[in-house]
């Protein structure tokens, strides 16, 4: 397990939801900000598990198991009852598993897991340069409030026009209908690249400024693609957990 923990990239962190009783863009009926009133924690965690080489679902779940999860987003994962079996070790019984394999490899999936029931299951094939991908979403309701999630898994391009990313802010996350989004996943992108700004036509901003990380400084794990693709081992951290702005979301 230590050799695992060593080599992989997880996220994980609290993220406190709250209405966007005032000044939201979209706006909330009375009904639900008076729900809203409390703020919902969740604690929330991404994960490329590489088609499941890091290790088995249970000691997935096992190395997870400290932090009390409430979602999980998972990318390149195996299909099936890989993410199920992760889930019950986790306490987490709800998991959605999504039909497009990145780049049309073998188990590399996305999927979400959750300790809250699924509903609005979807996945959404992404448009852009680069191999085929998909984004899956669910959404979730705690204490009233509706949370939408996405799972992703994106190619690199660093031109914004031609990029997954700008076709996720500018054509997906527009057509969603709650206030309060949480996106997850790897983005094969690093925050100072100009396709990744792009999430600012979707209001999207990421969680590290909240928690005063530079993750420019930092990379996600070790990878053979970064010879390949020529980028600097220090160029950045590519997986990232963004939430709406509208929301009054706030990661800690």
């Amino acid at each position: 397990m230590n050799n695992m923990l060593r080599s992989i990239v997880f996220i994980s962190l609290i993220m406190g939801l709250t209405s966007c009783m005032t000044g939201g863009k979209r706006g909330v009926n009375q009904a639900d900000s008076e729900k809203a009133r409390a703020a919902v924690t969740l604690r929330v965690a991404s994960y490329n598990v590489e088609f499941g080489k890091r290790g088995t679902p249970e000691q997935i779940g096992a190395m997870f198991k400290p932090y009390q999860l409430d979602v999980v987003g998972f990318c390149e994962v195996p299909e099936g009852d890989w993410t199920a079996r992760v889930g019950k070790v986790l306490g987490m019984p709800y998991a959605y598993v999504g039909a497009i394999s990145s780049a049309g490899h073998k188990d590399k999936y996305k999927s979400i897991l959750s300790r809250y029931p699924l509903s609005g299951m979807q996945e959404y094939p992404v448009s852009g340069t680069g191999w085929k991908s998909s984004a899956v979403k669910a959404d979730i309701e705690v204490k009233g409030m509706r949370i939408a999630l996405i799972s992703l898994h994106l190619c690199s391009c660093r031109q914004k026009q031609d990029s997954q990313i700008y076709y996720l802010a500018r054509e997906i996350i527009p057509a969603l209908t709650t206030d309060r989004l949480i996106v997850m996943g790897d983005f094969n992108q690093t925050m100072k690249e100009t396709a990744f700004r792009t999430i600012d036509i979707a209001d999207l901003t990421p969680i590290w400024p909240d928690l005063n990380m530079d993750v420019t400084r930092y990379r996600t794990c070790p990878s053979f693609w970064e010879s390949a693709w020529g980028k600097d081992p220090g160029d950045g951290v590519i997986d990232h957990i963004l939430y709406n702005r509208y929301s009054n979301a706030r990661a800690v």
